[in-house]
């Protein structure tokens, strides 16, 4: 449908005379083994602006309603973490874990900016498999440590999110378990937080140890998750706009960077198929904010580049541009850029509009009731409150996002 649109657009321009998916899992991650320690003291009034959080999900059977909540609430998480002031850069990375002997025990996806593309890979998440009492915890924190590109910065806020419903095993031998691995988190700056879902009191007292040790929060929340997933009048419309505003995305590169960059594409566009309007509305809302540029653009994006002034269009090689570019007089190429430029700059400022009532509206929704007290979204946006503080970053006393 892009191409259409964008072959009609350079139509208009010429005749009015100005000459199933799906991706695999990201295995390309580094071990973060650099002794750091001698950055313990760093000044945190120096603190980068930047929050690192990886979730490690239980993906068994039992945990369907988590998954199905996870998959709605994530854009509004992401949200919550670049509100600090100034805006926090996010990077989100995602570990699923089950047992041996089910589909899989662990898989992985890097730390990064590109949420779209980490979206694309969480809506393929189905519960099952376990149902056989513990499961494997220890390997999956392991990982969320070891296979993620953590920064080596101290003054960085770095958080793991341990969210299933059954304990770990300690039986397995060959594994290193949750003791030393949060020592190990420890000297690289991690905090742990736990998020039980269900009532398994074996669990609990694992998920609160693993939060003490980890100098962190624990939190028990029902099987549905208990976040607040509120449909709007404003879903619709911010849905449809947040997909115009991709389609304004232009993008030019070597021939390699170009495929990376239809592949964050198709993750957008998979997610404009598959995702409830609710949390395409919620991702248009994370999208316009200053911490969601990344993701919303990616890398090598022409319209951005050239309208900031970080590159002139000169300076691009034209085998470099887009195919249906290079034919075109260097006058023609400016003019499209600058009409994207606009579109673009006027879907953001109606996407705002939209934003702010649809807050308002679940504001008044919520007010008093036991959602605005309980909900996970709160508990886990005054973590994050509580613990980015610590590394300088300051976030307003204003509720979570929604």
């Amino acid at each position: 449908m892009r191409t259409g649109i964008f072959a009609i657009l350079l139509l208009t321009i010429t005749l009015t005379g100005i000459v199933f998916y799906p991706f695999g899992f990201s295995l390309n991650v580094q071990a973060n083994t650099t002794d750091v320690s001698n950055l313990q003291h760093v000044d945190p009034r120096r603190a980068k602006n930047r929050v690192e959080a990886v979730f490690v999900l239980d993906t068994t059977g039992s945990m369907s309603g988590m998954i199905n909540a996870a998959k709605e609430k994530i854009w509004s998480i992401a949200t919550s973490m670049a509100s600090a002031e100034g805006a926090a850069e996010v990077k989100i990375g995602l570990v699923a874990y089950r047992d041996r002997g089910d589909d899989y025990v662990t898989r992985v996806l890097d730390l990064s900016n590109d949420l779209d593309t980490m979206y694309a890979h969480l809506m393929d998440f189905k519960a099952a498999g376990g149902g056989d009492g513990p499961e494997s915890v220890n390997k999956a924190l392991n990982d969320a440590v070891d296979n993620m590109s953590w920064s080596q910065d101290r003054r960085v806020y770095k958080v793991v999110f341990l969210v299933g419903d059954a304990p770990s095993h300690m039986d397995y031998k060959d594994e290193i378990q949750y003791p030393e691995i949060i020592k190990k988190a420890h000297t690289r700056g991690i905090v742990f937080n736990t998020i039980q879902s269900g009532k398994n009191s074996v669990a609990k007292a694992q998920w609160q140890r693993i939060a003490n040790l980890g100098q962190g929060n624990y939190f028990q929340v029902g099987q549905s998750g208990n976040t607040v997933a509120i449909k709007t009048p404003f879903d619709r419309k911010m849905a449809a706009l947040s997909k115009k505003l991709d389609d304004t995305r232009i993008y030019y590169g070597t021939e390699v960077e170009r495929k990376r960059q239809q592949k964050k594409v198709r993750a957008a566009e998979k997610l404009h198929v598959t995702a409830s309007t609710a949390s395409q509305a919620r991702r248009a809302e994370f999208n316009i904010h200053k911490s969601g540029k990344a993701n919303r653009l990616g890398k090598n994006e022409l319209v951005d580049d050239i309208s900031s002034g970080r590159i002139k269009l000169s300076d691009i090689d034209k085998d470099k541009l887009p195919a249906e570019m290079r034919p075109m007089p260097v006058v023609q190429q400016r003019k499209l850029i600058e009409k994207q430029s606009k579109l673009r700059d006027d879907l953001i400022i109606e996407i705002k509009e939209l934003s702010t009532m649809r807050k308002n509206y679940i504001k008044k929704k919520i007010k008093g009731t036991e959602l605005e007290a309980d909900s996970l979204d709160k508990k886990v946006y005054k973590s994050i409150r509580e613990q980015a503080g610590k590394k300088g970053l300051k976030y307003a006393s204003e509720p979570a996002a929604y």
